[in-house]
């Protein structure tokens, strides 16, 4: 079957998949497949019933809306993200439940804000706290091992101050005087990773593994980078501004 809306748009995928999807409430699904096998109804009718409620879902409004990575979502992109289920979906839209409520769900925060960061540099005999910069400053960190970790707070989303408690975007950080011109630029290209690439052929935006797989950043880099996030609370889909599970994004190409 080919879909027009939703999470699905543009892929072909089976009925069974159509019925099983996170559009269909549980109660309906159980009617459905229900109705199908007493031949009450056919086969073409569950599927136009499965679509019908997936473009319903893509019409209805809702005005809650989130912080991403980089930009707003809409409860609706949470929704097709398989963040939130239909029933916090329509508690949202119906006013039972707030954003905060919702933003504050331990699967929701993670995804949006991510599991853990990679902070700076904890000096054990002293409890000192230093960013990562300061530590390359003072001669703590050497400035390739400084480098590797810089990039790869930039591509989990922010660099972080663990001191004043901050996080920044590279061209925040810039700004803050943490590192020189030579640095922002390479911090730049490790920032895309949450940004997102551009296809030279079709002028898209791709998310870090799809430019690996088309060339356009070095295996190796990043490999790493996605080691990164991964290891900071799942691959980030620069697209929708969020994290998703490392097996969803599999799933995504």
């Amino acid at each position: 079957l080919s879909v027009q809306h939703g999470r699905f748009r543009g892929q072909r995928v089976s009925a069974w998949e159509l019925v099983n999807s996170e559009y269909v409430s549980e109660a309906r699904r159980r009617w459905l497949l229900q109705s199908f096998r007493r031949h009450q109804v056919s086969l073409e009718e569950v599927v136009t019933a499965v679509t019908t409620l997936v473009e319903a879902s893509e019409r209805q409004p809702s005005q809650a809306t989130f912080r991403g990575l980089r930009k707003q979502l809409s409860a609706n992109d949470l929704f097709r993200s398989q963040l939130i289920d239909r029933k916090t979906l329509d508690e949202l839209s119906q006013g039972k439940k707030t954003v905060q409520e919702v933003a504050e769900m331990d699967h929701v925060r993670r995804y949006l804000e991510g599991g853990s960061f990679i902070a700076g540099v904890l000096i054990q005999d002293t409890r000192e706290k230093m960013s990562i910069s300061e530590a390359l400053r003072r001669n703590v960190l050497r400035p390739g091992t400084a480098l590797v970790l810089l990039e790869a707070q930039a591509a989990t989303g922010f660099l972080i101050d663990p001191v004043e408690n901050r996080k920044l975007t590279v061209q925040e950080a810039f700004a803050a005087g943490m590192f020189g011109r030579e640095t922002y630029q390479k911090l730049l290209s490790a920032e895309r990773a949450v940004t997102g690439y551009t296809d030279p052929y079709t002028g898209e935006q791709i998310s870090l593994f799809q430019a690996m797989k088309k060339d356009l950043i070095v295996r190796e880099h990043g490999i790493r980078l996605l080691e990164a996030q991964i290891a900071t609370g799942g691959i980030i889909d620069p697209v929708h501004s969020h994290r998703v599970p490392a097996d969803a994004a599999g799933a995504r190409g």
